[in-house]
């Protein structure tokens, strides 16, 4: 993303492994400064390449973080920027402040855009409110592109999955940095990074896409995971679908080449019951059941499953 940091390096490669299951493999054995600056920044009627550098360069490590994520996610929350970016505050009221002067800073340089739609409604203030790339930001991430992508609203449903895409990987990132958990996160990957391209067979090129895909140490061992986030709005029969792209996907023996494991899928139900739902799916598919490839679980309780707290 055009040397801008972020949370987490994009991938880690590993040796090969001597334990190998399905999703775990055996580890080999083996802060940033946010400066200030409230220096006043305006969006640009032009910006050639010297502009453009010298607006990087003058970035806090903060606000290219900021950008960084955003980018990776595609959209995050007020309160998903908060949890990220401004967690070493001395209170919630201090941290809200800086964010909001923050992210102000940002929307006025384009760097970023706020949506018309909120979450959480009014109630939910500016925590609720919903960001992305503006024109400025984009060019700053993806380098001399003259668009911002996306420019329209997205749909609430398409909003709704992502920003839960998202929090799941914000609630890995905040258990990894907790002390003493015993969790190390080595690689999280988001959309497009996470897809796989294959070839099935003799037909043509099959893309499987998971919502995320991340390498987790734990203890001894590596706890390799794709990462499906359902909201609720696919049939189970689509849901099944996807899984035997997995099992064709394992196949064609590709992961297991580039990491000597493949990784266990986890499906993300929105509620238990949607969760015993896509379980029993499952669990009546009999090659799906053979392959031990599959775990459903809820959001509340999917970090402690990728942690190995849970079964």
């Amino acid at each position: 993303m055009s040397g801008l940091p972020g949370d987490l390096p994009d991938r880690v490669d590993s040796p090969a492994a001597n334990h190998l299951i399905n999703g775990t493999r055996r580890r080999p054995s083996r802060d940033d400064s946010y400066a200030s600056n409230d220096s006043s920044m305006h969006a640009p009627t032009r910006l050639g390449p010297i502009a453009l550098d010298r607006l990087r360069r003058s970035l806090t490590p903060r606000e290219s973080a900021i950008l960084g994520s955003v980018a990776q996610h595609r959209y995050l929350t007020g309160l998903q920027i908060e949890q990220l970016h401004f967690r070493d505050h001395a209170s919630a009221s201090t941290a809200n402040r800086i964010r909001c002067r923050v992210l102000d800073r940002l929307i006025k340089a384009n760097m970023l855009v706020l949506l018309d739609r909120r979450i959480g409604g009014v109630r939910a203030g500016s925590t609720g409110f919903v960001y992305r790339l503006g024109t400025v930001g984009h060019r700053l991430v993806h380098g001399d592109a003259t668009q911002s992508g996306r420019t329209r609203e997205p749909s609430e449903a398409f909003l709704d999955h992502t920003l839960a895409v998202a929090q799941l990987a914000i609630d890995m990132i905040l258990a990894a940095k907790m002390p003493d958990n015993g969790i190390e996160i080595v690689t999280l990957e988001s959309e497009p990074d996470c897809w796989r391209t294959f070839q099935k067979g003799l037909g043509g090129r099959e893309v499987l896409k998971p919502d995320l895909f991340t390498a987790l140490g734990v203890g001894d061992y590596e706890d390799r995971w794709f990462i499906e986030i359902d909201r609720g709005t696919e049939s189970t029969v689509t849901l099944i679908k996807k899984c035997r792209l997995y099992l064709d996907y394992q196949r064609t023996g590709i992961e297991q080449h580039r990491a000597d494991v493949f990784p266990k899928v986890l499906w993300v139900a929105i509620t238990q019951r949607r969760a015993d739902q896509i379980d029993k799916a499952l669990g009546s598919n009999r090659e799906l059941r053979a392959s031990e490839l599959f775990v459903v679980t809820t959001g509340e309780r999917a970090v402690d499953v990728l942690a190995g707290g849970l079964s």
